[in-house]
């Protein structure tokens, strides 16, 4: 037998010391904050460019559109310009880029022209357009623009829709079952391309009459859907009004569609937002409808 075993085979194996320590790698700060400026860099031209959120907070839109209404607005129906950019960090031009007119009837996003603030309002009147409001009621090109009666509208009062004595007087009712509403007298409006909505005129005020003008070229002229309770196209700049035909430069884009509406009962707790979600209001589209409209009577032949 030989002698000259090796030692190593005799020792054992070694005793491990426990695991070798692997040098932390040290964060690139230079790459972690490059990746986050192109996200939000992302995110600001999704924002500026294709879509936003909006969120309604005045009852000028009643009853289409409530306090705490969550919408989506698209940028891109009418094309871009300086209000296109977010927080309208952009100085005012009149330039567009790709610009298109608003149909009859589009709500849409505008800038007044003493403020950076977005207001919400429907396309009543196109460039080239004569309106006037006699008595609530349009008068376009000349002729009324219809109305219909409908049956009031009940709008359950919530603290984002209190339907207040002031502001809407008799109207509160409280139901047999205990439920508090607000019953709307409401009117539907048809426009001349069809498109159709329902608007609130429950009491005569100053604007609800005003003498003819021309809507001016690249102009449109709005209005909100609660007539007598919204600061538009009929109302002066320093009554917060948007001081007559608004530049199509101005305006910013087209609501499309609400996600989601909350009744003004939730708290920072989540747990109270299911509870404050207005039922049927998600996904509810703010395109108006279009119905066919009559053909207008020709004029008797005076030639025989």
């Amino acid at each position: 037998m030989t002698e000259n075993t090796d030692k190593s085979e005799l020792s054992g194996p070694a005793e491990s010391t426990g695991p070798a320590e692997q040098p932390h790698d040290k964060i690139d700060w230079v790459v972690e904050i490059r990746g986050l400026l192109l996200m939000l860099l992302a995110v600001v031209a999704f924002h500026s460019l294709v879509a936003k959120p909006f969120y309604i907070p005045s009852q000028s839109m009643m009853p289409n559109l409530l306090v705490g209404d969550r919408l989506v607005v698209s940028k891109y129906p009418y094309g871009w310009s300086w209000v296109s950019a977010s927080f309208h960090v952009l100085p005012r031009e009149d330039w567009r880029i790709a610009g298109k007119t608003p149909e009859y009837g589009d709500i849409v996003i505008a800038v007044p022209p003493d403020r950076d603030e977005d207001y919400i309002k429907r396309v009543v009147a196109l460039p080239g357009d004569r309106i006037a409001l006699v008595n609530g009621q349009i008068i376009l090109n000349g002729k009324p623009v219809p109305q219909a009666v409908e049956p009031p509208l009940e709008l359950a009062v919530d603290p984002n829709a209190p339907c207040s004595p002031e502001d809407y007087p008799n109207l509160r009712v409280r139901k047999p079952s205990g439920k508090l509403v607000c019953e709307l007298p409401v009117l539907r409006e048809t426009l001349p391309n069809g498109a159709t909505y329902i608007v609130i005129d429950h009491m005569h005020q100053q604007l609800d009459d005003m003498p003819e003008i021309t809507v001016p070229k690249d102009h449109v002229f709005l209005m909100g859907d609660n007539r007598d309770h919204s600061a538009d196209s009929r109302a002066e700049t320093w009554e917060r009004g948007l001081g007559g035909p608004v530049p199509l430069a101005n305006v910013g884009g087209r609501a499309e569609f609400i996600t989601f509406s909350l009744d003004g009962t939730e708290t920072w707790n989540p747990l109270s937002w299911w509870n404050a979600l207005r039922k049927g209001r998600a996904w509810h589209s703010l395109r108006p409808p279009v119905v066919e409209q009559a053909a207008p009577e020709s004029a008797p032949d005076e030639r025989t």
